[in-house]
C-alpha cells in the first residue's frame, strides 16, 4: 500500500482534516474499495498522530466508507454486486422521495440553480473536464434537490449514505467515463423539467431510473 497521494494535513492533530484527506484519497482512488488503512502509514503522510487518524478513521467508518473487523484492522468498504446493490437501491428509493417532494417546495432561486448546476456540467464537459469534477456537480445538483425538499430527516439518510454512493459513482466515472458523460447532462436536465412540470409519476419514474441506469452502468463495468 502506497500513502504518497494523500495531502498533509494543514493542522497538525486535527481528526476532522485527517478523515478529509484520507476520503478525498479514497475517492480519487489512492485507496481502492477493501484496501487496507494502516495508522502508522497514514498518520507519518499526514503528519499528524495516530490519535487524529484514528478519529478520522472513526469518523469515515460511520459514514459506512470504511470497516473495522478484528484481525483485518480498518479496510475501505468493498465493491461487491450485494454491496452495489445495496447502496443504489437505498438511493434510489430517498432520490425518488427527495424528488417528490421537492416538486411542490423547490423555489424558482432553487430550481434556477439547478438548471446551473446543469449547464455548468455541460460547460465542463465541453472543456474536457476530468471525471472528479463532473462528479462533484453531480452531487451538488442532488444535494440541492434534498435541501429544497425541506425534509431534514430525509438529508441525515442522504448523507449517511452520501460518501458511499460518492465512492461508488467515482469508480463507475473511472471506469466508464465515456458512458458518463454521454448521460450525465440529459438526465440531469430531464429531472429539472420534470421537477418544474410538477408530473409526480414521472418524476418519481425517471429519478429512479436515474439511479438504476447508474447502478447497472456500475455492475457491467465490475464484471470487465
Amino acid at each position: 500500500m502506497t500513502t504518497s497521494g494523500v495531502r498533509r494535513a494543514q493542522r497538525r492533530g486535527l481528526a476532522q482534516e485527517a478523515a478529509d484527506r484520507i476520503r478525498d484519497a479514497i475517492f480519487a482512488g489512492v485507496f481502492s474499495p477493501g484496501a487496507a488503512l494502516r495508522e502508522v502509514e497514514l498518520a507519518a503522510s499526514l503528519d499528524v498522530s495516530r490519535g487524529s487518524v484514528r478519529e478520522g478513521l472513526a469518523e469515515l467508518q460511520r459514514e459506512g466508507l470504511v470497516r473495522t473487523a478484528w484481525h483485518r484492522g480498518t479496510r475501505v468498504i468493498d465493491l461487491t454486486e450485494p454491496d452495489v446493490r445495496e447502496v443504489y437501491a437505498v438511493r434510489a428509493a430517498l432520490d425518488r422521495l427527495a424528488a417528490v417532494t421537492a416538486a411542490g417546495k423547490a423555489s424558482p432561486a432553487e430550481l434556477a440553480r439547478l438548471d446551473e448546476i446543469v449547464e455548468k456540467i455541460a460547460s465542463e464537459l465541453d472543456s474536457g473536464a476530468d471525471g472528479n469534477r463532473l462528479l462533484a456537480l453531480d452531487l451538488e445538483f442532488h444535494d440541492l434537490i434534498y435541501a429544497a425538499a425541506g425534509n431534514q430527516r430525509l438529508v441525515d439518510a442522504w448523507y449517511a449514505l452520501r460518501s458511499q454512493v460518492h465512492l461508488f459513482q467515482s469508480v463507475r466515472v473511472r471506469r466508464g467515463h465515456e458512458h458518463y458523460r454521454e448521460r450525465v447532462v440529459d438526465e440531469h436536465r430531464e429531472l429539472v423539467s420534470l421537477l418544474r412540470q410538477g408530473d409526480l409519476d414521472r418524476l418519481a419514474r425517471a429519478a429512479e431510473d436515474h439511479v438504476d441506469s447508474a447502478r447497472d452502468t456500475l455492475l457491467t463495468l465490475l464484471t470487465r
